[in-house]
């Protein structure tokens, strides 16, 4: 036979599992909804002259900001439009991070 759960009060596993969704909250979507927003503010505020890595890992130096795009300069004279969302980081940061 198995053994029962009678001894054992309901509330003490609303109460772990409250607790897993609290520390699920905590540790996973606090965090990935605080970089999104970080993120959204760095695309807002990309201005001319800015140096930028694009998603697709191509480094280049602002010539343009527009509503949705910026005109981005990757080498003397190679100039493209690349859609804001495509941007995630600042270059600058990168040669404090080697």
């Amino acid at each position: 036979m198995m053994p029962s759960e009678e001894g054992q009060s309901p509330y003490s596993s609303l109460i772990f599992l409250a607790l897993i969704i609290v520390v699920f909250y905590f540790f996973m979507i606090r965090p990935q909804v605080k970089k999104q927003k970080d993120l959204t503010n760095y695309r807002k505020g990309l201005a001319k002259g800015d140096k930028i890595v694009t998603t697709g890992g191509i480094y280049g130096k602002v010539l343009e900001v527009k509503e949705n795009y910026v005109l981005v300069e990757v080498a003397p004279d190679v100039k493209f439009k690349v859609d804001k969302n495509a941007v995630v980081k600042d270059a600058s940061d990168l040669g404090q991070q080697k």
